[in-house]
């Protein structure tokens, strides 16, 4: 879908379908140390290779909220451009789930459901998006979670 721009309609015609896969982000351990060091969460578990090594983990691991950093970046590959929309606003969640977490130099991307589209203000759509970020070789899943994302088109 990236690159494809919709009208209301037909976007809203997409509830209910899955609307695409983005493609896979890298989780090394320098991108993993980065993000300690912006969010200032250096726990061992993501950023000591040796000491994370005894743990169950047997080795580093991303932070969660690393892997959810990635929605935005995820999203942009798939979801399509809806006319008239000036600007797009994370507008929250509904819920979200870390279920298994995901080791240093493993790959992730993320599965979009757009579960529910509707109209506020006449001038923004709030899009409720089913998320579900796969690992690389993995069953289970990273995460799940069901995203809000408010459109401001250009009434607004």
């Amino acid at each position: 879908m990236r690159g494809r721009t919709v009208s209301v309609s037909e976007y809203g015609a997409l509830a209910g379908t899955e609307i695409g896969v983005s493609r896979w982000f890298a989780l090394d351990q320098a991108r993993i140390s980065a993000f300690a060091d912006v969010t200032e969460d250096r726990q061992f578990i993501h950023v000591d290779p040796v000491a994370a090594a005894s743990t169950p983990f047997g080795g580093t691991i991303a932070h969660g909220f690393l892997t959810l950093s990635l929605f935005s970046a995820m999203a942009d590959d798939v979801l399509p451009t809806v006319e008239g929309t000036v600007m797009g606003v994370n507008y929250g969640f509904n819920s979200i789930r870390f279920l298994n977490p995901v080791p240093v130099d493993r790959r992730v991307r993320g599965r979009f459901l757009l579960k529910d589209i509707a109209e506020r203000s006449g001038d923004r759509l709030l899009s409720t998006l089913g998320v579900t970020v796969e690992i690389e070789n993995e069953d289970r899943p990273a995460a799940v979670a069901e995203w809000l994302t408010l459109l401001v088109t250009a009434g607004g």
